[in-house]
């Protein structure tokens, strides 16, 4: 029953949490316009750039970060506290996180794709290899100019290098994992885009 409770404590919060999404909130704030109803119609920051520029986009990813590491710093002092399990606290509120990014009850359970909040949950896990996760994204992006393709690759690596180092256990490689699938998953579309050459590749100019 404890654990049961710990689970609830921490998981609540990162949905919810997970669902404050950086990229509407900026839009309608500042531009006083929807980012769901331009561009790719993904609200994220990679469209918001896209859509409004520069001007903005920090706010976006400081929202995004915060709303990610918030939670998962708690569920990890959570179950350290109770458990001494807190990598296990971390990468299961994380993937609540993602959950509620993805499909957030605020927005009709119609959101992003989880990249941005990926990345921060990877960094409280185990920053080390997260680094080596967005130095492959930045260098897979860099190299192709394909977004889509540095994100799913980025965050395919961060699970296959806590195993190959055994850096977590079972239940936290599980919950990793997790997140990077339904990371991947929510790029269905951009693959197909890719497999077909359709994929938009991207420019650090504003769309016109």
């Amino acid at each position: 029953m404890r654990i049961f409770l710990a689970v609830l404590t921490s998981t609540m919060p990162a949905y919810l949490l997970g669902g404050v999404n950086g990229a509407i909130i900026t839009s309608k704030l500042f531009y006083r316009k929807d980012i769901r109803e331009y561009g790719s119609g993904n609200p994220g920051l990679t469209n918001f750039y896209r859509v409004f520029g520069k001007g903005g986009a920090l706010l976006v990813v400081v929202i995004d970060v915060i709303k990610a590491i918030a939670p998962v710093l708690f569920g990890g002092w959570v179950f350290k506290r109770y458990y001494n399990m807190d990598m296990f606290g971390q990468a299961v509120s994380g993937l609540f996180v993602m959950l509620g990014h993805c499909f957030p009850v605020f927005y009709k359970f119609q959101g992003g794709k989880g990249v941005m909040a990926a990345g921060a949950i990877f960094i409280v896990i185990d920053w080390r290899i997260a680094l080596i996760s967005w130095g492959a994204f930045a260098i897979i992006t860099a190299l192709t100019r394909y977004v889509s393709l540095g994100a799913m690759i980025g965050a395919s690596v961060f699970p296959l290098l806590l195993y190959a180092f055994d850096l977590g256990g079972l239940w936290e490689l599980i919950a990793v994992a997790a997140c990077a699938v339904l990371l991947v998953a929510r790029h269905q579309a951009n693959i197909s885009r890719l497999v077909t050459g359709k994929e938009s590749k991207f420019s650090f100019r504003r769309s016109k």
